[in-house]
């Protein structure tokens, strides 16, 4: 018993001296777990002098006072800053750049139309020129009289012809020294400035005057031309542009003319006036002026009987036409459009005088240059008439009836 009794104190002895040194140290974590969870997290520390229900009041003011007015202020204030610029000048900025780029799309598809146009009238110039400065490195007085050969074969005209060529000589004795290598850009040049000098101003894409409308045209020249086929092309072109078009069909005299003027109508959706065969071609014009000016039309288009130019009676019937328009428009016709066969060569020189000398022809389209070697006939029209090549045809689709524009109808015919 004396030596359970001496264990039992050892132990009583040895158990204090392993907890002892722990104690003293979670003696202050005893206490921190005692304080509420809820008050350490809500309280910073820096103010631990507020009470609970202080804190909950701060809380509550600063989610009903500063919570909505930020809310607002952000949604009024700086949404639409930010949307409003980027919706309104990126437009801006980028339509400019679209349109600016379908237009040097649709310019280079005229381009291209013009070229394979006048692609047999460009082979027969060009392989004449070839001939012309064959073996010189200067123009001279052989290289000059070569060039008059390949214009005046090249239906441009006898006239037309010798003012090229005193054009060439002036700029050649004001150069000095001019070579073969350089005769294109030459011609060209001299060309163009020689058909601007003759009242053949650049023209708007088939737009018509603000202050006549509806803008009448007279359409007129001898059979097989292709003068219904050019009216059905402008009619669509017209219409492609924004204007309303009537056509009037006042070739009464010609089998089923009517008839093909109404299937261009009926192909490019415009109205058609039109009489029996037989009527009175004036009563038929009559009808389709007023018919524009009813609708408020802007362009009235009216086709006469192909005719002869040399058929006075048919001539003077033009004039009857022209002055019954005027009965609904005092200054229609506002154009006299004759239609030239550009295949024909120098029987449309001829064609031109006797309708200028009969009629007032104000304005000239020359048609099929895409089919001959002899697209030249159209500078030589343009510089004898001192009236406006206004459209030329380059082929069979209602696109390839064009503007005639000098600088690019001469860049093209010489391969520039």
């Amino acid at each position: 018993m004396a030596l359970f009794d001496f264990f039992n104190r050892k132990k009583k002895t040895e158990q204090p001296t392993q907890p002892e040194p722990a104690r003293p140290e979670a003696q202050p974590i005893t206490e921190a777990e005692a304080q509420p969870i809820t008050e350490a997290e809500a309280q910073p520390q820096s103010e631990p002098q507020q009470e609970p229900e202080k804190v909950a009041e701060q809380v509550t003011e600063q989610v009903t006072e500063q919570e909505p007015e930020q809310v607002t202020e952000q949604v009024i204030e700086q949404e639409p800053i930010a949307p409003a610029p980027e919706q309104e000048s990126q437009p801006e900025q980028e339509e400019p750049k679209k349109r600016g780029f379908f237009r040097s799309l649709f310019s280079r598809e005229k381009k291209e139309t013009l070229d394979r146009g006048l692609e047999k009238t460009k082979q027969g110039v060009f392989s004449k020129l070839t001939h012309a400065i064959a073996g010189k490195s200067t123009i001279d007085d052989d290289v000059l009289d070569n060039l008059e050969e390949v214009f005046v074969t090249s239906d441009v005209g006898v006239d037309t012809t010798l003012k090229i060529i005193d054009r060439i000589q002036k700029r050649v004795a004001r150069d000095k020294y001019v070579g073969t290598s350089e005769l294109n850009s030459l011609l060209c040049e001299e060309i163009t400035q020689m058909l601007a000098e003759n009242n053949n101003a650049g023209l708007d894409d088939f737009q018509v005057p603000e202050d006549k409308k509806p803008y009448v045209i007279m359409v007129v020249g001898v059979n097989g031309v292709g003068k219904t086929t050019t009216i059905g092309k402008l009619a669509y072109q017209f219409k492609k542009a924004g204007n309303r078009v009537v056509l009037g069909a006042a070739d009464t005299y010609r089998a089923a003319a009517d008839e093909q003027l109404e299937i261009w109508g009926q192909r490019v959706d415009v109205p058609v006036i039109k009489h029996k065969m037989g009527t009175d071609p004036a009563s038929v014009a009559f009808d389709a002026v007023s018919s524009a000016k009813a609708q408020n039309a802007d362009v009235v288009i009216i086709d006469t009987a192909g005719r002869l130019h040399n058929n006075v009676g048919l001539m003077r019937e033009l004039t009857k036409i022209k002055d019954v328009m005027r009965k609904v428009l005092p200054d229609a016709p506002h154009e006299i459009l004759l239609v030239l066969d550009g295949s024909t060569g120098q029987n449309a020189f001829e064609q031109a005088k006797q309708f200028v000398a009969a009629t007032e022809v104000n304005a000239l389209a020359v048609t099929k240059l895409d089919g001959t070697a002899k697209g030249g006939v159209v500078i030589g029209i343009s510089d004898q008439f001192q009236i406006p090549v206004k459209y030329i045809g380059l082929g069979e689709g209602m696109e390839h009836l064009q503007i005639f524009r000098r600088e690019e109808f001469v860049k093209s015919l010489f391969g520039l």
